[in-house]
């Protein structure tokens, strides 16, 4: 017994401090790094709009939150109904922190938006998916060096049509209208002979819709 003892004991493994601690460090890095977080270009605020009536509009105006993350961006999403569960009436505004969704903001006055109509019908087969698209070019920054250009988007939930828009600070900015038109077209696979038309915010404000003219198309 004694024998066998002996020999156990001078086969075995030498404790290294030097490697346990190499070890330990590791572990504590891949622990934080499944914690970290993505942060993205901007922060963005989600605001809603209930249409009641009763109240003004800035107070049927609500902001939900706000979030700087990719993983806070998709908790967000993944815990709100979708677009094509709301009442007719409501509005989702997403604005980069500091831009409220409407036109007297600063960054809005001089402003304007890409505007997308969908039927009744195209409710419940591309409007979340629409939605979607342009919520992840926002925070995807996908208009390049442009995206400093966009504020935010909105999508109104109607009667009649559902709208979603893109709104841009500078409708005199050609080269950045024209670049995110194009791009925004192509992300939500709007087939070529379809025009969206971009418009003014001056024009819509003292227009009905149906008479608005578009400054530009894509």
């Amino acid at each position: 017994m004694k024998m066998a003892t002996a020999l156990v004991m001078t086969t075995s493994v030498p404790p290294n401090p030097e490697k346990d601690k190499c070890e330990a460090a590791i572990q504590k890095v891949l622990k934080i790094e499944s914690y970290m977080k993505h942060p993205l270009q901007n922060k963005w605020a989600l605001w809603f709009f209930k249409n009641d009536k009763s109240k003004t509009w800035q107070a049927n105006l609500r902001l939900i939150s706000k979030f700087d993350t990719v993983e806070d961006f998709w908790a967000l999403y993944n815990h709100i109904q979708l677009s094509s569960n709301l009442m007719c009436g409501c509005d989702y505004s997403l604005f980069k922190d500091g831009i409220e969704p409407m036109w007297e903001d600063d960054r809005n006055r001089r402003g304007g938006r890409w505007l997308i109509t969908l039927s009744k019908q195209q409710r419940r087969a591309d409007l979340d998916r629409f939605w979607m698209e342009t919520l992840l070019c926002l925070v995807g920054e996908s208009f390049n060096d442009f995206s400093d250009d966009v504020c935010g988007a909105v999508i109104n939930v109607r009667a009649k049509a559902d709208k979603i828009a893109v709104w841009t600070t500078d409708y005199e900015n050609k080269e950045a209208i024209t670049h995110i038109g194009r791009v925004y077209k192509e992300r939500l696979g709007v087939p070529s002979k379809v025009i969206i038309g971009y418009q003014s915010h001056a024009d819509t404000a003292t227009k009905s819709n149906s008479s608005t003219k578009n400054k530009f198309v894509a």
